[in-house]
């Protein structure tokens, strides 16, 4: 039996390769306690996250989750976010591990900035990460190994970036179908002294169905497949949602939100660069850092690189200047003077079927 990781999320543990096939034609199990998450709650909460965050609030129903991010002024990322509306006044804001204490102080200084916290208890913003962990059960049959454990309303209810609470193996966890592989999924926030016995049992409900534990390395070769962007990777504090590919996240007519001014001229003026996808065509592997070429004149960088366990080939993500952007487009990747013959095509490189 695998120990669970607790916090200490391992690059793999029988191989990436194993792992990452696992999740593709059956199902892993990621220990993501690392986490940040936040309830954020009160007669506020809604009109606070909507001011915060560019997706809209409003819509959001109790029990749905969307993806969403904090901007700067200038429309850049200081991270990208979910959101999930746990109860009409209450809502479960999850970050980046790296990000999570610079995403709390920023979130609590515009709530005090802007909504008076601190001297009104309509709005409160509580830090859970080391009370809760989170389980990612990820993978086409992750659905019928984890229906037996649930309790109450039956599992097929839970659409997807749908959430509730409910029970799994006779323990309170807040359930969310949602994921960061591509694949069909649940995300189990969970007690954090109960993670470790849940995990185990999780393990093993799942043998027959072919569950493994899965890594940081599996975890990152499946989000590359689905071309999900990775903070200090794709997005950062240069980078509009525009640019990387996520305008679907900005609704600038719900009205204000930090970064909105930003944003509307960004989309009016278009952006000067893009992020898009390559496979490389000889041999050779292209990783983040690497140099892109056109014309032997370097136009950018990469930003996320791996050989693809699903497709059986190099791929990668890179921004480039709008006008070199185009399905079908040459590239060359510099590996360390090495120029590796690439051609640009769509993403997301791999998209799960659904019936």
């Amino acid at each position: 039996m695998v120990a669970f990781a607790g916090w200490r999320m391992p690059v793999s543990y029988a191989g990436i390769l194993e792992e990452h096939r696992a999740v593709r034609s059956a199902a892993g199990l990621f220990d993501v306690s690392h986490m940040g998450e936040a309830i954020v709650s009160g007669e506020q909460a809604e009109a606070f996250l909507e001011f915060l965050t560019p997706n809209d609030i409003a819509r959001l129903e109790p029990g749905q989750a969307h993806y969403s991010s904090l901007l700067t002024e200038s429309g850049t990322y200081i991270d990208d976010v979910l959101v999930y509306r746990m109860e009409p006044k209450e809502f479960l804001v999850v970050v980046n591990a790296a990000n999570s204490a610079k995403d709390f102080e920023h979130m609590r200084a515009i709530a005090e900035r802007e909504f008076g916290f601190g001297a009104s208890s309509d709005l409160s913003i509580r830090d859970v990460s080391d009370s809760w962990a989170l389980l990612a059960l990820q993978g086409p049959k992750a659905a019928s190994l984890l229906a037996p454990l649930v309790g109450g309303e039956p599992l097929d209810t839970l659409g997807y970036y749908r959430c509730r609470w409910t029970r799994v193996a006779d323990r309170e966890v807040f359930l969310a179908r949602t994921g960061y592989t591509g694949e069909d999924g649940f995300e189990i926030f969970a007690e954090a002294a109960e993670a470790p016995d849940l995990w185990r049992e999780l393990i093993v409900a799942g043998a027959h169905h072919g569950l493994v534990p899965a890594g940081l390395g599996a975890r990152d070769t499946l989000r590359t497949e689905a071309a999900m962007a990775l903070y200090g990777h794709e997005i950062d504090d240069t980078t509009t949602p525009f640019e990387a590919r996520l305008g679907w996240t900005i609704k600038l007519d719900k009205g204000p939100f930090i970064g909105r001014d930003a944003l509307v001229e960004a989309k009016s003026k278009g952006s000067a660069r893009k992020l898009v996808g390559f496979e490389i065509t000889g041999r050779g592997i292209a990783r983040e850092g690497y140099s892109v070429l056109v014309d032997g004149a370097s136009v950018g960088r990469v930003t996320s690189g791996t050989f693809s366990p699903t497709l059986e080939k190099a791929i990668g993500m890179a921004y480039v200047p709008s006008e070199l952007a185009g399905i079908g487009r040459e590239l060359e990747i510099d590996r360390r003077g090495r120029r590796l013959a690439a051609v640009q095509v769509k993403l997301p490189f791999y998209k799960r079927e659904t019936t």
